[in-house]
């Protein structure tokens, strides 16, 4: 009897150790949003891909994402449209924000503190601060992840909630899924693979790199680090290295002959930019276009960003036969930019109806204006600029979603986007911000039908 109850005890004993032991592994949302800040705080640098999927129109809009982040303040997103076949790249680095659009040669240039004061649903410090910021904080943990429901901190305001999964190995984020105040999810974002501690090339975040190297399987990629790169992604770092420093030598310019890297930085407004082509592509050196005092080539409009056209071949190596390639994409382009048709966007805030559309010339580019009133009045200009279009206004950078566009003026406000080379400008005195994105974010997806 004496030896039962001594077996007994043991085994109580061990009981205890064991529910004791689960209750410290399982961690409440102090602990964890503790662990997070932790984290935040010694954050050098990530790497994340994975995809996004919009649902504020009719139909999904799917774009694959690939975000990379190094300390303090350099950044670089893609944003790919599989469907469309449209690739736009948001760069972030010692000489302000640029929106690329590298299949077409151009670049945006925005003199902005992007995004520190504007939320992003793929960016780790977003989701982070969220979490943190939030003492009404929601947690539930399942067997792989943490899962917070916050508020979400966007700049669309119709954007009012966010779930977040956070992997419980080392708080990388997994999934996110952003809500309207109806609880309706109108934003994914799902991370296949995101790394701490990766380690860049020193170009990674250069505009010229980026501009003349898009199309290249193994640009841009990053440098072996922590051990999160491959073999794989170590053989094409070299490559890409050997690739980039081939093509500044061969055009001989290095940076200089970077578009827009002669830029010269401007307190609170865009530099003007400095294109010139010098590369041989069968049709001489293109001339430069540029800006001065302000005057934009369209005649005045508030574009608030710096643009330009970077050539494909400038600063990129002319190899003996590729001259006619480079030719004959040139003329598809131009060819492109002749003629888009009109864009309509399906939606329209709840009464508005379309009052006409109106063909414009703005500069010595074609264009539309179409014409909207009821509850709100705006106008939506939409034109394919074919010579570089300069405004030195400063203006406030607006997410959109699938690309940055550029908020400027009071009282009446314009806001300015491209995307596939067309140039859109919503200009309203009354239409809120939400609206605005919302009007946006349909043209984008009637684009390509």
């Amino acid at each position: 009897m004496r030896r039962f109850t001594w077996v007994v005890a043991l085994v109580m004993v061990c009981l205890s150790v064991v529910v004791s032991g689960c209750g410290l592994s399982r961690k409440d949302a102090g602990s964890v949003v503790k662990e997070l800040d932790g984290t935040m705080s010694k954050l050098s640098s990530y790497h994340g891909i994975g995809q996004m999927t919009l649902k504020t129109g009719q139909e999904p809009q799917e774009y694959a994402v690939e975000v990379c982040f190094q300390a303090p303040s350099y950044y670089r997103i893609s944003l790919t449209n599989a469907k469309k076949d449209i690739t736009q790249i948001v760069l972030r680095n010692d000489d302000g924000v640029f929106v690329l659009t590298p299949h077409l040669n151009k670049s945006f240039r925005f003199q902005s503190d992007w995004p520190e004061n504007q939320g992003q649903a793929y960016l780790y410090q977003s989701l982070a601060q969220s979490i943190i910021m939030d003492n009404e904080r929601q947690f539930v943990s399942d067997e792989k992840a943490y899962i917070f429901d916050v508020v979400a901190n966007y700049q669309n305001g119709s954007l009012a909630r966010q779930k977040v999964w956070l992997d419980k190995k080392n708080l990388a984020p997994q999934h996110v899924e952003v809500s309207d105040q109806n609880a309706n999810v109108m934003m994914v974002v799902n991370f296949d693979k995101f790394e701490f501690g990766t380690k860049f090339d020193k170009d990674y975040f250069d505009m010229q790199r980026n501009m003349t190297s898009w199309n290249l399987k193994s640009l841009p990629t990053m440098a072996q680090g922590s051990g999160a790169a491959s073999a794989a992604g170590t053989h094409d770092t070299t490559h890409s290295n050997e690739s980039t420093k081939g093509a500044a030598a061969s055009a001989g310019t290095g940076k200089e002959a970077a578009a827009g890297n002669g830029a010269d930085k401007n307190n609170g407004a865009a530099a003007s930019t400095d294109n010139k082509s010098t590369a041989n592509t069968g049709s001489g050196s293109n001339g430069a276009a540029s800006s001065s005092n302000g005057a934009a080539a369209n005649g005045g409009s508030t574009n608030g960003a710096t643009s330009g056209n970077t050539s494909a071949a400038n600063g990129s190596a002319a190899a003996p036969g590729t001259n006619k390639g480079t030719t004959a994409g040139a003329g598809t382009d131009a060819q492109k930019q002749q003629s888009f048709g009109i864009i309509e966007p399906r939606y329209m805030p709840t009464g508005v109806k379309k009052q006409d559309v109106t063909e414009i010339k703005l500069g010595e580019d074609k264009g539309v204006m179409l014409r909207y009133s009821g509850k709100y009045s705006y106008t939506l200009t939409e034109s394919r600029p074919q010579a570089q279009t300069v405004s030195l206004l400063p203006g406030d950078i607006m997410d959109l979603g699938f690309t940055l566009g550029v908020v400027t003026g009071d009282a009446k406000k314009t806001l300015t986007w491209t995307y596939d080379g067309v140039e859109f400008r919503l200009s309203t005195g009354d239409l809120p911000p939400e609206e605005m994105i919302k009007v946006a974010q349909a043209v984008q997806g009637e684009m390509g039908k």
